[in-house]
């Protein structure tokens, strides 16, 4: 079975849906600034790649905001763009199946609700807080919306999960169980928690007083990432059924690959060994293409980028036979648990107009890190083959190998 991509939708700092987002993307422009969802002042990170301008009522019932937290609207925002996108009306319920994906999932309504029980009481939790939390609520919320009856699947792997979900679903279409799966993800943690419990770890980026050149991936003066929410979604489709509707396709996954480092929970195994074997993985089964582009991981962490670097010049024998790379994290932030897939889409939508898009705020050239990252600026490139990858906490590695159907 071919297994291929007929619908996209995405969300994130730099636009509200996939058309505004790619476009500024490759504009070189970005969405990190000072934080403004919460008062920021006493944080050791002050910057993030908020989404602006979101209104869930315009895809929610008002009276149903309530009940679903902001990861999960962004679910059913990507996700109904990437259902009209799809072109899909009929279609057999049960044999339509869901992956969601989220790293943490409801956290702002958490921290919410741990302040409620200890200065009104437990009786003053609202009894939409658990549905609002949990993970799985995405894809329930999703599945809810456009009758997918199918197996209904969630990733929890940290920033690795986004890509885990496109690999599940993958692998639920192979086996049988589905003959179309939506992939979603949703992450939205810019919160004091979230934010206070990254900076304690010494993992996000302190450069509160140039917002917009935080998130530096591959640069020399990284000095950690930039939190992003939004979401992302794409429709998968066995090739016979697309081509036989007349849909438009967008890319066919022809690898996948996953691997833990059993290493360290944050930090990943050293010379991205563990990244290495699970794009091994995904490349083998692929048969070995030649691939014109990756869309890295690339945090704008120290370890993250070496590592990712290395794993890439091991995967295709050194630098001078490494295809384009770049990370789109410094125009959306680090997206977490939603990450994968949103750049998925970013590569299925450079591969469909054939230009790559470019790594911003690369200033100063690290010498260890010394790819092609496409540098500041987007360029014209034909792209039949490409490559995303997402690394996780606790060693937890995806990646997705995208062909273009001609």
């Amino acid at each position: 079975m071919r297994v291929v991509v007929t619908g996209i939708g995405m969300l994130n700092s730099v636009g509200l849906n996939k058309d505004e987002s790619f476009e500024n993307i490759i504009a070189g422009k970005t969405g990190v600034g000072r934080i403004t969802h919460f008062n920021p002042e006493g944080f050791a990170s002050q910057v993030a790649g908020e989404v602006k301008g979101f209104d869930p009522k315009t895809i929610m019932n008002p009276k149903e905001v309530k009940k679903a937290d902001r990861f999960i609207q962004f679910g059913l925002a990507a996700a109904k763009e990437a259902m009209a996108d799809s072109g899909l009306e009929d279609y057999d319920s049960d044999r339509f199946g869901i992956s969601a994906a989220s790293g943490i999932g409801g956290l702002p309504v958490i921290e919410k609700a741990s302040v409620i029980v200890e200065t009104r009481g437990p009786r003053r939790i609202s009894p939409f807080f658990i549905p609002s939390a949990l993970v799985n609520m995405l894809g329930g919320f999703v599945s809810i919306e456009h009758k997918l009856k199918g197996p209904n699947l969630a990733s929890v792997t940290a920033c690795a999960a986004g890509t885990h979900a496109i690999t599940e679903a993958y692998k639920t279409m192979k086996a049988g169980m589905a003959d179309k799966m939506m992939v979603v993800a949703g992450e939205a943690c810019i919160c004091p928690v979230g934010v206070g419990g990254f900076s304690a770890m010494k993992a996000l980026s302190t450069r509160n007083d140039d917002p917009e050149h935080a998130s530096r991936p591959f640069d020399a003066k990284r000095d950690g990432f930039v939190m992003g929410e939004g979401g992302a979604c794409l429709i998968l489709e066995k090739y016979e059924d697309a081509v036989a509707r007349g849909a438009k396709i967008y890319g066919e996954i022809i690898g996948v690959g996953e691997s833990g480092d059993a290493n360290h929970i944050t930090t990943p195994a050293a010379g991205g060994e563990g990244a290495l074997r699970a794009m091994k993985m995904a490349y083998k089964m692929a048969g070995e293409p030649k691939i014109d582009y990756i869309n890295a991981h690339g945090t704008s962490t120290k370890y993250n980028d070496l590592y990712e670097t290395m794993a890439i010049k091991a995967l295709f024998g050194g630098k001078e036979n490494t295809p384009p790379v770049s990370s789109t994290k410094g125009a959306t932030g680090h997206c977490l648990g939603a990450a994968g897939t949103i750049e998925a889409v970013i590569t299925l939508m450079a591969m469909q107009k054939g230009i790559l898009p470019p790594t911003i705020n690369y200033e100063e050239p690290d010498g260890e890190c010394d790819l092609d990252y496409v540098p500041n600026k987007a360029r014209e490139a034909e792209i039949n083959v490409a490559m995303s990858n997402s690394f996780g906490f606790g060693g937890t590695n995806g990646v997705v190998i995208f062909k273009k159907v001609k």
